[in-house]
């Protein structure tokens, strides 16, 4: 089991139809139990991959963004328990599926629609934020040596952005969850890369490194731009606080 902040949650930028129907993959089994006195800051669940999903102290909200690849501030007409009441979850799907990120949204989709009657429209908002641009110098990229899946380090030192085989919509979600406003990729520039890059946070006293924005621009020569940019916004028409039995 991982941390809640290892796993992607990724910002999607633009404008996507959601299935009104449940979607067509599902889990072959799922067991579904209301966790009263769980933590929410030790909410945990598995990592893309092994063939099967297994949460602890999740909430339908964590639920949600993991299977609409979605970012918490994205998510609207949250009801007060969305966040509050927390499960455990043991999901495994057919015999064979690896359960790679692809393969997961789908079937959470499934599982919040059936279990929880989850229903949800998009809708697509210009709100203050960032682009994320190239440099005028260039932009200074190492194409990725690959990796199973994007992979996010960040959270191992404060200080330190890194990933594997990350494209430049990764980058900006990633960077998004570290400055605390949405960045849009405006960069142009396919394919995946490698990235790292250090940097002094921002309640880092006397450190010799530069801020995120200086480092980007030093480092992968990227800028960040502030500007209103569009940001993907998943609206709750319903969902059941209690999901049906297993």
């Amino acid at each position: 089991m991982y941390v809640a902040t290892w796993l992607c949650i990724a910002m999607p930028l633009s404008a996507q139809t959601l299935p009104t129907q449940p979607a067509s993959a599902s889990f072959d089994s799922i067991i579904i139990r209301a966790d009263p006195n769980g933590d929410p800051s030790q909410g945990q669940w598995s990592r893309p991959g092994l063939g099967r999903f297994q949460a602890s102290n999740v909430s339908v909200e964590l639920l949600i963004r993991l299977a609409y690849n979605v970012d918490a501030n994205q998510i609207v007409n949250q009801p007060g328990w969305l966040k509050s009441r927390l499960f455990d979850v043991t999901a495994k799907p057919d015999a064979g599926v690896e359960l790679s990120r692809e393969e997961l949204r789908p079937r959470l989709q499934n599982l919040l629609q059936q279990r929880f009657h989850l229903v949800t429209h998009r809708e697509t908002k210009e709100i203050p934020g960032y682009a994320l641009v190239v440099a005028k110098h260039g932009a200074r990229l190492q194409p990725t040596k690959g990796a199973p899946f994007p992979g996010f380090r960040s959270n191992v030192n404060p200080g330190s952005l890194k990933g594997l085989n990350w494209s430049m919509t990764d980058l900006a979600t990633y960077i998004t969850s570290l400055i605390g406003e949405p960045v849009a990729d405006q960069t142009g520039i396919p394919g995946r890369y490698d990235v790292s890059v250090d940097y002094a946070p921002d309640d880092a006293a006397g450190s010799n490194l530069p801020s995120l924005f200086t480092a980007l621009q030093e480092t992968l020569g990227l800028r960040l731009i502030s500007r209103k940019v569009p940001v993907q916004m998943l609206v709750i028409d319903s969902v059941d606080e209690t999901p049906t039995p297993n």
